[in-house]
């Protein structure tokens, strides 16, 4: 059972964000909180997001939580354990064994969001968040607040050659079950960041100690808890509210910083989101976005644009 402190407290993002520590019991590491984000829209309302970040990642996206709340919705984002501002100094970042392992921080999100007068949900991911809002939704079918899902570039399948997908990678997911801390390297593409920050070649600003430019070797465990989850959303999911996935128009692997990597998603393979996005059950919307980066609200100002158009043009003709 979690612990809340009982008021939130101002937020590093400024004005008019405040954050909230919810205190869950140690782990295998010790001492465990996560982080709620939370922006109100100028006006009352029983609507609200909750949004969940991706890996090597945290909430820093202010323009998407004020478009929330231009459109009517109190915005919360969920800093998940050992990540951003849940980040302790005995633990290591991002760790994980088992993606249900988030499931304490997001039921206790959606309670205090509850508790907080609304009665209409919508749960949104981007990347990892993506698959693990997926999952949730689906282990939680008749969950009275969740009434539609979000899934940013969504985290359904590695990109890898169709080869190593086969043979090598449920042999690293078997190893990372038995030697969780082993390490391998993690094949990201080293311009995605510098594509973002505003003091490399992005517009953004957000904290290069919770958002890393590199992070050249991974855990097992992280290649172990992605592979299992993953398996259950290529069998096939029932989904019981309306879902949009978005995804860019292209994946790309640049070696040097070129346009690719302010025009493309340089992290997933798009087409893999999409034919993952395909076998789930229910009413799911896939949409394409031209020139998106992986998180496609950190694309060029058009590009962005466009997906804020078709997020709540989509929600509006959903009755959400």
């Amino acid at each position: 059972m979690t612990i809340q402190k009982s008021e939130y407290q101002p937020d590093v993002l400024g004005t008019g964000y405040e954050q909230l520590t919810l205190n869950f019991p140690d782990d295998y590491e010790g001492k465990v909180i996560a982080t709620l984000v939370r922006k109100k829209a100028a006006q009352a309302t029983k609507k609200a997001v909750l949004y969940i970040h991706g890996f090597i990642d945290y909430f820093f996206q202010t323009e998407m939580a004020e478009q929330f709340n231009a459109h009517g919705y109190d915005f919360y984002a969920l800093d998940l354990r050992k990540y951003g501002r849940s980040h302790l100094p005995h633990q290591k970042y991002y760790y994980v064994l088992n993606l249900n392992e988030y499931d304490a921080e997001i039921t206790e999100a959606l309670k205090i969001i509850g508790n907080e007068g609304h009665d209409h949900v919508v749960l949104s991911g981007h990347s990892t968040g993506g698959l693990t809002t997926t999952l949730y939704v689906a282990h939680h079918p008749n969950h009275p607040l969740i009434k539609a899902l979000w899934c940013n570039s969504p985290f359904y399948n590695f990109n890898m050659p169709a080869w190593k997908e086969k043979f090598a990678l449920p042999r690293l997911s078997a190893l990372g079950g038995h030697f969780p801390n082993l390490r391998f390297p993690s094949e990201l593409n080293k311009w995605y960041v510098t594509s973002l920050h505003k003091s490399l070649k992005g517009e953004w600003d957000f904290s290069l100690e919770w958002k890393k430019p590199n992070y050249p070797k991974v855990y097992l465990s992280f290649v172990h808890a992605i592979y299992e989850t993953q398996k259950e959303i290529h069998s096939g999911t029932q989904i019981s509210v309306p879902t949009l996935v978005m995804h860019s128009h292209q994946t790309k692997n640049p070696r040097k910083f070129n346009k690719d990597a302010q025009t493309s998603d340089v992290i997933l393979s798009v087409k893999g989101i999409e034919k993952y996005a395909k076998k789930l059950e229910g009413d799911v919307t896939i949409m394409t976005i031209k020139n998106g980066l992986h998180d496609l609200v950190l694309s060029a100002p058009p590009v962005r644009a466009e997906v804020y158009t078709k997020l709540f043009t989509w929600l509006q003709q959903k009755s959400l």
